[in-house]
């Protein structure tokens, strides 16, 4: 057996007959269910209209053939074992250390799966068609030429780094704070596989667009106006007449700053105005600055700030007292 990170392709075989897979518009549901046998999904699935992200813990064993409708990710997150799996024509085999990461195209089917021993896993699903209209509407690149490859044993900084803070938000629950941080991360998740896990026949097709100020203006305001809502990444494109690729990187060069961090610092402002006034109580400017929970509210504050809410307006309540005797 190789003892190698890197899966060692066994046989080559036709390339396997791709059926009509569903829309790319449908939302990704995932498979993981009718593909791991013995296997336990250890949190509830986060999910989104272009991602899904679940978390198992996968006994050793054979699990079942599959073809698959939504492409897969699937991540070691802790444990050591070795991979045998079948797919797309090739018979792939491998050791997995933490971090190694297994790609497998929607369309796929796959056979012969099994694991040696048990281990911790993080599986992403993303629809059909996402790469595909990700290339034109981000990368300017040909869709036609796009293909996700069929490749398993590596290991990838950035989709490690994914791995883990997805891994954290199901750990402590996603808030509707955390949404655009999860649809960014979708975005730059979609930008790591079509540049550097698909099957190189891409070409260009032209430059990409600026983010000017009248646009970088629009948004702003709209982030200010919407500050209460459950913003996203491709909401705030849109405003910006940009796909989400092309907004993120643009957004950032202009402010310095992510979106989602910039709209997180402006929910802070906000709920620092509103706890000065002492009009609202804590839900309600938990609520109204977009945080969707008190508890989440708390969490987010006190990590930017150091003081609790209810902290702060006391602490600001005192100072404005001391003020006023002088």
């Amino acid at each position: 057996m190789p003892n190698t990170g890197e899966p060692t392709v066994l046989a080559q075989g036709a390339e396997i007959q791709r059926e009509r897979l569903p829309s790319p518009h449908t939302p990704v549901l995932g498979h993981a269910d009718q593909k791991y046998a013995n296997g336990e999904r250890l949190r509830e699935p986060m999910q989104s209209p272009t991602l899904r992200v679940e978390r198992w813990r996968h006994e050793g064993g054979v699990q079942n053939d599959l073809l698959l409708e939504c492409n897969e990710i699937a991540i070691l997150l802790s444990g050591r074992t070795y991979v045998r799996r079948t797919g797309d024509g090739r018979r792939q085999e491998g050791h997995a250390r933490v971090g190694s990461a297994w790609i497998c195209p929607a369309g796929t089917f796959e056979r012969e799966v099994e694991v040696s021993g048990p281990g911790e896993w993080l599986h992403i699903f993303l629809p059909t068609g996402l790469l595909e209209h990700s290339a034109l509407a981000n990368y300017d690149i040909d869709p036609s030429g796009l293909q996700l490859a069929y490749k398993g044993g590596f290991v990838d900084p950035l989709i490690v780094q994914f791995s883990r803070t997805f891994s954290a938000l199901l750990d402590q629950g996603m808030g509707p704070a955390d949404r655009l941080l999860v649809d960014g991360m979708n975005v730059a998740l979609v930008a790591r596989l079509v540049a550097e896990h698909t099957i190189e026949r891409r070409s260009r097709l032209a430059q990409a667009p600026i983010l000017g100020m009248k646009r970088l203006s629009a948004v702003l305001e709209y982030i200010d106006a919407n500050l209460g809502s459950d913003l996203r990444l491709d909401e705030l494109a849109r405003v910006a007449c940009l796909s989400p690729f092309h907004f993120a990187r643009r957004f950032k060069e202009a402010t310095g700053v992510t979106p989602h961090r910039y709209v997180l610092e402006r929910r802070i402002q906000a709920a620092l105005g509103r706890l000065e006034k002492h009009h609202s109580s804590l839900a309600e400017v938990a609520l109204d600055c977009g945080f969707g929970s008190q508890a989440h509210f708390t969490r987010v504050f006190r990590r930017h700030t150091g003081l609790t809410p209810g902290d702060y307006r006391a602490a600001n309540a005192r100072l404005q007292q001391s003020s006023f005797r002088q």
